[in-house]
């Protein structure tokens, strides 16, 4: 009998050690976030191959899933990379600037370090993490950032072990990089301003080589990794905002002139970082993504008006606006994720995700449950199941928020968009207006007046969802 019982008893222990066994092996996460990107920017989204070449971003959608329904939470950058990192959207915070528009260059950092982010979360499990590229949400906690001082708090108090960064824009005041906590070779406290300049003395970046600094920068830290740690990317280029300046090796491979030029640096960034992770062998267990800000600034002047002239459709053929209207142009972006044996090539989905919604499906990946979303990613919903082909994402409707103080409402086929209290100073609309996108994605018909119904329901689902303070059921 006692032999038995002891026999039982390893039995026992030998389950309990099965099933407490570590899963399979975390895989890395590649998230490259463009800027101003269009939905209509890449061949495979539909850009003319005579005009502009995205060989690399058109290879991750044949090895991937591309999404045509993917939204940014907001139309322009700064809200965006705020959902990104937090899984929240950003007019939650009470800091919100500007009716929902970015940070001024000398703004403080924009996240709290007591909030869960991307980056904590995935530290937490061990990852390695780092933040390279464009920021563009603040540094310190004083009203006015002090560049010739320690930049503190700021990415590395958010999770990040490392950051190589443009503080700001491409055309930022700033002039400068910054690492870690300080602004990359600063020489001395010195300010010399100048026009455009706030004047710090330090190496200034050259605005055509400043892709290739980052995507070097990116490819380093990847370099540094080995196959026994898994590690977190986040890499954000600052193509293709403006001031468009292409590199040498971009220049003139475009028949839609410089802009088709900086699209493919674009291009070189992700084709490299793709090259960096098949060289060590890490691409097999990486999760990589690839997506943008929000959508492309049309082309009514300068390079984008020559790259429209001769052919690109930056937002596509059917979207209207672009960045910083509440119109799909604004929202609606390229998103491809590629992950080798788990999300099956070639597949197109019409499935609407958010990019807010890369933080609860990174949490689900992990297997580590959210927390209640009264206290951590208030707006986030997993799409790891459309991702792995087994179901739909759970999302049943978003929020879409303009620098304008606009809000939509996306729910099954309709579009409801409120304007702003202040809109006796907007040029739209003075009340609601409302769109089916399965039959107008143009939104060129307002069909408010022939539903007041669905007008008034959307209406009350949205000003609960924004005074609840979450989303996420």
């Amino acid at each position: 009998m006692k032999l038995v019982r002891i026999i039982c008893l390893c039995a026992l222990v030998s389950g309990l050690s099965a099933s407490a066994a570590p899963s399979a092996k975390q895989p890395n996460i590649v998230i490259i976030l463009a800027d101003d990107y269009g939905y209509g920017s890449a061949v495979c989204y539909g850009a003319n191959p005579d005009v502009i070449k995205t060989p690399a971003i058109d290879q991750l959608a044949r090895e991937g899933m591309r999404f045509t329904a993917a939204h940014t939470p907001s139309s322009v950058c700064t809200p965006t990379r705020y959902a990104l990192l937090t899984g929240s959207y950003c007019w939650r915070n009470p800091r919100t600037l500007n009716g929902g528009g970015t940070l001024n260059p000398l703004d403080p950092l924009l996240i709290s370090t007591d909030q869960l982010t991307l980056a904590s979360l995935l530290k937490k499990q061990g990852y390695q993490t780092a933040m390279i590229g464009k920021w563009h949400l603040g540094y310190g906690t004083a009203p006015k950032i002090d560049f010739t001082k320690e930049l503190k708090p700021g990415p590395l108090e958010l999770g990040f072990d490392y950051q190589f960064a443009v503080p700001q824009n491409h055309n930022d005041n700033i002039r400068v990089y910054i690492e870690n906590h300080t602004v990359y070779g600063l020489r001395s406290k010195t300010l010399t301003p100048a026009k455009g300049k706030i004047g710090l003395d330090a190496p200034e970046r050259d605005d055509p080589k400043t892709s290739g600094v980052l995507t070097d920068q990116a490819i380093n830290w990847i370099g540094k990794q080995t196959a026994e740690k898994p590690f977190f990317l986040y890499f954000a280029p600052v193509a293709v905002h403006g001031a468009i300046t292409p590199s040498e090796e971009a220049t003139g491979i475009s028949k839609a002139g410089p802009y088709g030029d900086f699209i493919y640096d674009l291009d070189l960034s992700v084709k490299r970082v793709m090259a960096k992770l098949a060289e060590m062998k890490l691409a097999d267990n990486t999760l990589f993504i690839f997506t943008s800000d929000n959508g492309g600034v049309l082309g009514k002047t300068g390079d984008r008006l020559l790259a429209v002239e001769a052919g690109l459709k930056i937002n596509g053929d059917q979207l209207r606006g672009g960045k910083h209207d509440i119109w799909e142009g604004g929202f609606r972006v390229p998103f491809i994720a590629r992950w080798p044996g788990k999300i099956k090539a070639g597949i197109t989905s019409d499935q609407p995700v958010n990019l807010v919604d890369i933080f609860a499906t990174v949490s689900d990946i992990l297997g580590e449950p959210l927390p209640a979303p009264t206290v951590a990613a208030s707006d986030s919903f997993t799409m790891l199941p459309t991702l792995l082909g087994k179901g739909q994402i759970k999302r049943p409707d978003m929020i879409l928020h303009s620098p304008k103080d606009e809000y939509a409402l996306l729910k099954g086929p309709w579009k409801l968009v409120l304007p702003p209290a202040s809109n006796a100073k907007r040029k739209i609309s003075t009340g609601p207006q409302l769109y089916n996108l399965e039959t107008d994605l143009g939104e060129n018909t307002d069909l408010a007046a022939q539903h007041p119904e669905i007008v008034k329901n959307l209406s009350d689902l949205l000003d609960g969802y924004r005074k609840q303070g979450y989303s996420r059921n």
